[in-house]
């Protein structure tokens, strides 16, 4: 057994005074606020049947039955939805509501044409609805839900190539390396040469070796000085 929703003080104290005032007249227009009521108790069930009683005491109660249309789809009756929404906004094309449900509904069954009419119905109000224009992109399919200010931005500093699709930094690298090869100076002779530190120890050496060589000739000859 399912448990009772639990409803809001406040919310069960008015379900109550209308519910006693729909009681006592069945054709006051009580029934409606009910329903209210019980929509926003969650309690779906209980708003479709008020608001069936109640029209029809008032058929072509228009606003009524764009709230029986919204319960129905609430209720997973999407066809029933459909039939009195699509009567509501015959009757009123400007009905927002109707509209918002009927473009779920279009997209849901593939109609796109409708769906975007719908749309169209919503945007035409408020060009910013973000409910109207999710649905729209995803009926013409456009997944892109950036802001039209962020759209065609990739990551900072890179910048794709119309032609190969490729970063252009990937290339950068590369064309710094080649770029310092081929303009390193060449190389004279000289300057290809042993550097100066080893120079100067291969004259060092050669002088120590002379004055080994001059010191042994003296020790062979003294009177040679």
């Amino acid at each position: 057994m399912e448990s009772s929703p639990r409803i809001d003080p406040s919310i069960a104290f008015e379900i109550d005074r209308l519910a006693t005032a729909v009681a006592k007249d069945p054709r006051s227009k009580d029934f409606l606020p009910l329903a209210d009521e019980y929509i926003k108790a969650g309690m779906w069930q209980e708003a479709a049947a008020v608001l069936e009683d109640g029209l029809k005491a008032y058929p072509g109660f228009v606003t009524a039955m764009a709230a029986l249309g919204r319960v129905y789809n609430q209720l997973g009756q999407p066809v029933k939805s459909k039939a009195i929404l699509e009567d509501v906004v015959r009757q009123r094309p400007d009905n927002l509501r109707a509209h918002r449900v009927l473009a779920k509904l279009y997209h849901a069954e593939g109609q796109a044409d409708l769906a975007l009419r719908s749309c169209g119905a919503i945007l035409a109000a408020n060009p910013s609805d973000e409910e109207a224009l999710a649905i729209k992109r995803r009926v013409i399919g456009t997944s892109d839900d950036l802001p039209p200010a962020n759209r065609g931005k990739t990551r900072a500093g890179a910048h794709i190539r119309p032609a190969t699709g490729k970063v252009a930094q990937v290339g950068k690298r590369s064309e710094s390396v080649s770029h310092s090869t081929a303009t390193s100076p060449v190389l004279s002779p000289e300057q290809t040469a042993e550097p100066p530190s080893l120079k100067h120890a291969a004259t060092i050496a050669r002088l120590e070796g002379w004055l080994r060589t001059i010191h042994a000739q003296r020790r062979i000859d003294p009177d040679r000085s």
